[in-house]
């Protein structure tokens, strides 16, 4: 299989996983009236498929490590079912971020959810992985949550954001749930014989897929925002619907498997941490193209600004980390 032969590269791999993660929702945006919740099945076998792409190319072909059926056929089975529950997790989490977006707002959600998950994912997975110096990662972490305060801050300048008690806990659980998939992938790619980057991203998207057929329908029969969705609305939608929802699942699959093979060299903490840096990249969509911040005042640039300066910081210092 392909292996990153130095941390330079595992570091932009982690990077890019962040650009991937904060740009796949902007898929959506291109939908016209398809509900979040049809939309996520055709997210779902992006996600999928993009993995199975990259374990039969890369994570088959390459000077190190085991390819991937080898992989699959060796590994211990406690391994595989430790992907599984990681991605059962993370679709639910995924799931209730999105929901707690649109009851709350970014600027609720986002330090909310996205802090906790940050903080609980490094901290458990670096208990089960030490890799790195764990001063350089604290600090590094505190800085992605600082950056992520500044995004929400700059949003909150924008008049987003509804404190309500349902908005709080549907983001805490998200948050918790998000932070809570880490320590099964750091498990399933450290324990025994253990599965490689490319085998965790193919049970990890199948786990997610799993998960859709308990928690999807009902959230489309119970939404914690808006009307009840059914079916119908999923084979009335226009194939260009059905297509920009696949590929959104292929953009967050390529994040998914670009931080996964980088874990596998600076260690899940490192990754994640660098991973879950994609609000950041959200908000450079808003900026640049969505132009939701044409007309802002000085104050929601300057949340801006100290948001991009506290994520440089934070790739910098989490590198460090790895370095000491």
């Amino acid at each position: 299989m392909y292996s990153p032969a130095t941390f330079a590269t595992a570091l932009v791999m982690t990077m890019f996983s962040a650009v991937f993660w904060g740009s796949w929702a902007n898929t959506y945006k291109g939908t016209k009236k398809y509900a979040f919740e049809l939309f996520y099945w055709d997210y779902i076998v992006g996600v999928v498929l993009i993995s199975l792409a990259f374990a039969f190319t890369l994570g088959s072909h390459g000077a190190t490590g085991e390819s991937f059926l080898a992989n699959v056929q060796a590994t211990d089975r406690a391994d595989i079912l430790y992907a599984l529950i990681g991605g059962f997790i993370f679709n639910i989490a995924n799931l209730l971020l999105v929901a707690g977006i649109a009851i709350a707002g970014l600027a609720i959600a986002f330090p909310i959810a996205i802090g906790i998950a940050v903080i609980e994912g490094v901290v458990l997975s670096y208990a089960l992985q030490p890799k790195g110096n764990p001063a350089y990662l604290a600090g590094g972490v505190a800085l992605a949550t600082a950056a992520i305060v500044f995004d929400a801050m700059a949003y909150k300048r924008l008049g987003g954001g509804r404190v309500t008690k349902k908005g709080i806990v549907v983001n805490v659980i998200s948050g918790l749930l998000m932070g809570g998939f880490a320590p099964f992938v750091t498990k399933s790619m450290t324990m025994g014989h253990a599965l490689t980057p490319y085998s965790v991203a193919v049970f990890f998207s199948i786990g997610a897929f799993l998960c859709c057929f308990v928690a999807n329908p009902y959230l489309m029969k119970h939404p914690l925002l808006g009307e009840p969705v059914t079916f119908d609305g999923f084979w009335k939608a226009s194939a260009k619907d059905h297509l920009l929802g696949i590929f959104g699942g292929i953009v967050w699959g390529f994040g998914g498997c670009f931080n996964f093979i980088a874990a596998g060299f600076v260690g899940v903490a490192i990754s994640y941490a660098i991973g879950q840096s994609a609000p950041m990249i959200a908000a450079l969509w808003g900026v640049l193209v969505w132009k939701e911040f044409r007309g802002a005042d000085g104050k929601a640039w300057g949340y801006l600004t100290l948001m991009f300066l506290a994520y440089l910081g934070a790739v910098v210092t989490i590198a460090m980390a790895y370095n000491s």
